[in-house]
């Protein structure tokens, strides 16, 4: 039969796989689990799943040279979320190794939550509520309607075009800014990132992380948002300078900012902008619902069951490089 290792900490299993997840695997394969609580090594991970033909690894499992030269049985290891740059895909294929990625699960989750930063800056509802759990009266504040403001969208790509049309809906004016990608709406203002920058109220990065768009939220771009604009990241922290992000905040240039990732481990904001009283931070949640998990986490048990059925899975990366897997199934 075949033997799956599922990399999630112990404490992490529930939220991000889920037990449905886990169920259906164990219906299709002998499951072994890590046995603790923290993300393991690739020596840790080589010993635990000496005997396993696949690994379902959870999103800071690393899978390197190291990793794949001590599994001569792996066939395949089924990354469980949709960024793969903690896996070495060069040396996976060199070693036949199929490598998989999930799809996006969380459109919706992450959608929403950028829709709550965006009230919660505009009428100030964090702050008032940290003023009152300090005991402390909390004075009365304009705030900002969405309707009639404009939105700048970094990336053009299904989160963005799930958000457009809640933004659309709401009364907003949407700008977006996409080099590889067309928007073809009539309703969307499509514009340089200067031009984004400059005429939007929020600006909500959601563009993906490449060699291309490493800091290109630097003390340049923020210079050019609009005096008292919001900034809301919900991709990756590689995209943002924190320090320029700072210094825009400390100036008063920004009149706040909403974070859900960062340079932090495991992706979190960095604590010293989550420690700002301008911005609002949470812990990498905008994809923490059930439907959003359990999309992924299903996901992967069907590219593991294609696999054992001698399949090309969906979310294949090097199919054609891959050769252990075709070699004689396990299953």
């Amino acid at each position: 039969m075949t033997k799956v290792f599922l990399s999630h900490p112990q404490s992490r299993l529930a939220h991000y796989f889920g037990a449905r997840a886990t169920g259906a695997l164990q219906a299709i394969a002998e499951v072994k689990f890590n046995p603790g609580d923290t993300d393991l090594s690739s020596a840790e991970l080589a010993a635990l799943a000496h005997d396993c033909d696949a690994i379902i690894a959870y999103r800071q499992t690393v899978g390197d040279e190291a990793l794949f030269a001590a599994l001569p049985r792996l066939a395949a290891f089924v990354r469980c979320a949709i960024d793969i740059r903690t896996v070495d895909v060069a040396a996976a294929s060199r070693h036949g190794v199929l490598v998989t990625q999930a799809s996006a699960g969380f459109i919706a989750s992450v959608s929403e939550w950028v829709v709550g930063v965006m009230i919660d800056l505009g009428r100030g509802i964090s702050a008032s509520t940290e003023l009152y759990h300090a005991g402390r009266a909390a004075p009365p504040r304009m705030g900002r309607e969405l309707k009639g403001s404009t939105l700048g969208v970094i990336g053009y790509g299904q989160i963005s075009r799930y958000l457009c049309d809640i933004a659309l809906a709401l009364g907003m004016r949407v700008v977006v800014h996409d080099p590889h990608a067309r928007t073809d709406r009539e309703a969307l203002v499509q514009a340089s990132l200067a031009q984004l920058l400059q005429e939007s109220d929020y600006v909500v990065c959601l563009a993906a992380a490449t060699a291309e768009t490493e800091s290109m939220m630097s003390a340049q771009a923020f210079a050019q948002m609009r005096p008292g604009a919001f900034f809301i990241n919900a991709s990756r922290g590689d995209l943002v300078d924190d320090d320029a992000l700072l210094d825009a905040l400390d100036t008063g240039h920004l009149a706040g900012c909403a974070l859900d990732v960062g340079r932090a481990p495991d992706q979190m904001p960095s604590p010293k902008l989550a420690l700002h009283p301008r911005v609002i931070a949470t812990p990498h949640v905008g994809g923490l619902t059930p439907p959003a998990v359990e999309h992924q986490a299903m996901e992967t048990v069907a590219q593991v069951a294609d696999i054992m059925q001698g399949r090309v899975p969906k979310g294949a990366v090097n199919a054609q490089q891959a050769t252990r897997w075709r070699k004689g199934n396990p299953g």
